[in-house]
């Protein structure tokens, strides 16, 4: 099986992966079964304990990922910038030392561009892209393109809520991409691209789930926050830095340019 024939595989795979954890796990497990003896060229069958509870399926899942991802040179949905860097790029240091300010997580597809509108925010201090909602530890940009972790490519900042609410946040969000687009964002296709609000507190729940009313056909997934694994410091404000064409985007207070959301 070639790499496109099980690139498509694994889009049908995920397509229809959505429904809360359980539900996205059993389609990576299915995903898996279509992909066994395919261009990642090692055996996948350690993958199905990964939605097991207990250190060992979690471990065996990390071990087939890693080996995934160091293999042919094939990354299955890993066409943003993390091509071609080393796995081991040093994870961002997360969050700030000695924050006092509360968090804020949301997915809205590729983080690169959902950070930079929230970094025009006043009132957001710091932001960090990263992982999460998944069923590894310790994940890479490559194995999250793979779409078999679980994971969601987030944005999580701090905020000062003098300044902006989290009901304001949550407003930037929904303008920000289209909430109705189930597992997907345009052409970027995958669970890793959903629609979600991470919750903090109960308060950020109840805002979260009134917010998400007001939208009509929303998919958007709202969920206590789990562990946040942030991505490696290549993909942090990565359009702010230059993005892949190396012209910078305004990351300042107020900025109202459009996003190129490659760079």
């Amino acid at each position: 099986m070639n790499a496109n024939v099980a690139l498509r595989k694994l889009k049908l795979v995920k397509g229809c992966a959505g429904g809360g954890p359980a539900r996205r796990g059993a389609a990576a497990a299915r995903g898996v079964e279509a992909l066994s003896s395919s261009c990642l060229s090692t055996s996948l069958a350690g993958f199905k304990s990964a939605g097991s509870s207990g250190s060992s399926g979690r471990a065996g899942a990390n071990k087939v990922l890693t080996q995934a991802a160091k293999g042919s040179g094939v990354f299955l949905f890993g066409f943003g910038g993390g091509a071609g860097k080393s796995n081991a790029a040093k994870m961002a240091d997360w969050p700030p030392e000695g924050n006092t300010l509360p968090l804020a997580t949301f997915a809205a597809g590729c983080f690169w561009g959902v950070e930079l509108r929230f970094q025009r925010i006043p009132g957001v201090e710091k932001t960090a892209v990263g992982y999460i909602q998944g069923d590894m530890e310790n994940p890479t940009y490559e194995m999250i393109c793979t779409g078999m972790t679980n994971h969601t490519e987030a944005v999580q900042m701090t905020y000062d809520p003098t300044v902006v609410s989290f009901a304001e946040l949550c407003d930037v969000f929904y303008g920000g991409h289209n909430p109705k687009q189930l597992n997907a964002q345009g052409n970027d296709v995958g669970t890793q691209y959903r629609s979600g609000i991470y919750y903090h507190d109960e308060e950020q729940k109840k805002v979260a789930e009134a917010k998400k009313a007001e939208v009509a056909g929303a998919v958007t997934e709202i969920e206590a926050a789990a562990k946040f694994w942030p991505a490696e410091t290549y993909h942090q404000q990565y359009l702010e830095k230059g993005g892949r064409f190396g012209s910078g985007q305004s990351a300042a207070k107020g900025c109202t340019d459009k996003i190129r959301c490659y760079g």
